[in-house]
């Protein structure tokens, strides 16, 4: 059975020269496709993604309270303005991959919106979402939020149950057309973040 990732020794350094946390998604005898490493967006990531968000759209076509265009610029939308920002999961494979993506954005005084997480279909269930996660959590402390949200539709079981590992309480639902969509919150002030 998987195992939580957990860092390497060290920080790894990008062929950008930026830092980026390094994963094994599995256990010991997991194949080497399995590493992978968490680091900022870069603009050559765009193409994959855009194809991670459209592969992550429920029925193929945008929710109504969606309209998607902060993944056609996500330099302008996360990497610019203060308090937000990007991540993508990539493999340590040559050439590397992404295979999974997650953005913060600043909501209103001293609150975050996660935002846009998505992990490659084929590399679910190896701890890459939970990653993601914890980049964006730091983000989020560093920065000093004092709250995160976030929301999602009922039928993504495994992305529920990921926000409920690191806490975050179901706030509401609502009907988004025919579907259900959870907000969820989680009170950074109040200490609630801990690794799940």
């Amino acid at each position: 059975m998987p195992t939580t990732p957990t860092p390497t020794a060290c920080t790894a350094k990008t062929d950008a020269g930026e830092s980026a946390l390094c994963y094994n998604g599995g256990d010991v005898s997991d194949p080497p496709e399995t590493i992978f490493r968490v680091r900022d967006f870069r603009p050559e990531d765009l193409p994959a993604c855009r194809k991670l968000y459209v592969e992550g759209l429920i029925g193929g076509k945008l929710a109504e309270n969606d309209t998607g265009s902060d993944i056609d610029d996500i330099e302008w939308a996360y990497m610019k303005p203060p308090g937000n920002h990007f991540w993508v999961a990539e493999t340590t494979t040559s050439p590397p991959q992404v295979v999974g993506m997650i953005g913060v954005q600043a909501h209103e005084a001293e609150c975050g919106e996660i935002r846009r997480l998505r992990v490659r279909s084929d590399h679910r269930r190896k701890g890459i979402g939970s990653a993601l996660v914890e980049a964006a959590l730091r983000f989020c402390q560093e920065k000093g939020y004092l709250k995160i949200e976030l929301d999602t539709f009922v039928d993504r079981d495994a992305a529920v149950r990921l926000f409920e590992k690191f806490r975050f309480r179901h706030s509401r639902s609502r009907k988004v057309g025919e579907k259900e969509l959870m907000y969820f919150y989680l009170d950074l002030y109040m200490g609630e973040y801990r690794k799940g």
